[in-house]
């Protein structure tokens, strides 16, 4: 799939404050400081579409870009920073949840995970909360950059291994480098099969 455009619409504090819109949406999440903004720009290819920031916790609101006109990336929260005030994480966690489990035209949650990491509790227990609310989810492990090929391989295996303990199937996998651009072509062919079939 090609992007011919892509452009910030709106900021929102909470699900009821999104766009009213039937357009589908591909959401991106995962720990502060995963790289989100970061995969939106590369994905796009206009580079400072998403505010990047090297301080986590940074994205504190929900940020739709529509795309080719068609449909929305979304660019969610982080979740997982410690440094800001409980009363601040509790808000975001409410609008990450009233995101997540009520946008009804939340198409695909990428969640996104750090390639360089041991499978981290934070992330099994969100990819848990997902399963058993029934969102449609898929996994994007990023900044595979900075890993020689046999350090990924191993890596991956040993997520495999970790979400096989909880799960009978995983969910689709994708591997990203937001510097590099390994798995655009696979994450923008994947979003063009389904919006397809919507």
């Amino acid at each position: 799939m090609e992007i011919k455009s892509a452009e910030f619409v709106i900021s929102s504090q909470s699900v009821s404050k999104c766009p009213d819109t039937q357009l589908p949406e591909y959401a991106f999440i995962g720990r502060s400081n995963v790289g989100k903004s970061s995969l939106i720009n590369m994905l796009t290819g206009i580079k400072k579409l998403a505010m990047t920031s090297s301080k986590p916790g940074k994205t504190l609101l929900i940020n739709h870009f529509l795309v080719n006109g068609k449909w929305f990336l979304v660019d969610l929260p982080g979740y997982g920073y410690a440094r800001i005030g409980k009363s601040v994480r509790e808000k975001l966690e409410k609008m990450i949840q009233g995101y997540v489990l009520k946008r009804e035209s939340l198409t695909n949650l990428f969640v996104l995970i750090d390639s360089r990491l041991e499978p981290q509790q934070i992330d099994l227990e969100f990819l848990e909360f997902l399963g058993a609310n029934g969102v449609p989810f898929s996994i994007v492990f990023t900044k595979t950059d900075k890993l020689s090929y046999s350090k990924l391989s191993e890596n991956l295996t040993k997520y495999r291994d970790k979400l096989f303990e909880q799960w009978e199937e995983l969910p689709p996998l994708f591997i990203s480098s937001a510097e590099t651009r390994v798995g655009r072509d696979e994450l923008l062919s994947y979003i063009g099969n389904i919006n397809q079939t919507l």
